[in-house]
């Protein structure tokens, strides 16, 4: 690749990580009804091994370069997978709506920040703290009009609240230590370690649980909806999203990267806008707004002087 097409790609990679990234709600709603929530993400983590193993030993990809690597990443991919995405998926499947999940997920920004800038050292600049407020608030907008609508989704308990908080800790403390810890690594390689861990911990949870994946309906046609959802849950989410999420934390700030996770909620909203023809309304509209202009203050780098 030229060198200009590199600077191109390294220029999308934000953008194609959060609107791969937003569809992870959508494949919810559309695998959620017909899967417990365990035995999807243990199967989705086991064909994702299965993709990445051929691409490895085909392109003669390096494994981590010593043990201590390969634990850093099954660490990470502990808490970025097993932890983040079973906390979302089970808060979910336990009553939690999409609006109120996305908004305790979306605290994940302020959290690093405040990590980064008491704990270990980093200068966090008054204009990124104005871009993580400015994001929040347009994050609080955009999910806003999913409260109160008084369906089944919209329920919370200590329960689904506890696992939501599991996934905002998780992604959190992974996205630190990946940035902390992990040395540069194939991202293949990498992925494989991390999803492999995610699934020894996500496997004996979704061996306890009793309800049956559904691929097929009652009149025995193909479930296309859950088929679909595990298809794009594999390709797009894990072996696209995943791999982005990786090589940007290398690569970036681990503020500006956290603060990506803001346009989630926005970018999904217009996605199902277009899918299910779901309103976007006024309010949605400027809190995009808002969430963008924070997050631009957070990733905007500083001009230097001369």
């Amino acid at each position: 690749m030229s060198a200009a097409g590199e600077s191109a790609w390294l220029r999308a990679m934000p953008w194609a990580f959060v609107l791969i990234w937003s569809t992870g709600f959508i494949v919810a709603r559309y695998g959620m009804p017909h899967a417990p929530p365990m035995s999807f993400l243990a199967l989705r983590y086991a064909l994702s091994i299965l993709c990445f193993l051929p691409w490895i030993l085909l392109a003669g990809v390096r494994w981590p370069a010593s043990r201590t690597q390969a634990l850093h990443l099954a660490v990470t991919g502990m808490l970025m997978h097993a932890g983040y995405l079973g906390g979302v998926w089970a808060a979910v499947k336990a009553g939690m709506g999409s609006g109120l999940s996305s908004l305790i997920v979306g605290v994940q920004p302020v959290l690093t920040a405040i990590w980064l800038s008491s704990v270990a050292g980093q200068h966090v600049s008054r204009r990124q703290w104005l871009g993580l407020v400015l994001g929040f608030a347009g994050l609080v907008l955009v999910v806003s009009r999913k409260f109160g609508a008084g369906g089944p989704g919209d329920q919370a308990s200590w329960l689904n609240l506890a696992l939501a908080l599991l996934a905002l800790l998780s992604i959190t403390a992974g996205t630190l230590y990946q940035k902390r810890y992990v040395q540069a690594c194939d991202v293949r390689s990498a992925n494989t370690v991390q999803l492999a861990a995610a699934l020894v911990v996500t496997l004996p949870l979704a061996l306890l649980e009793a309800e049956p994946m559904r691929w097929t309906l009652p009149g025995g046609a193909p479930n296309v909806e859950l088929i679909g959802a595990m298809a794009w849950s594999v390709l797009g989410l894990t072996l696209g999203g995943s791999s982005l999420l990786y090589m940007l934390i290398q690569r970036g700030a681990a503020a500006s990267v956290a603060s990506l996770m803001y346009l989630v909620p926005p970018c999904t909203a217009l996605i199902a806008w277009l899918l299910f023809a779901e309103p976007v309304t006024a309010v949605t509209l400027a809190g995009t707004a808002v969430t963008a202009f924070g997050v631009s203050l957070v990733v905007r780098v500083p001009k230097r002087a001369g």
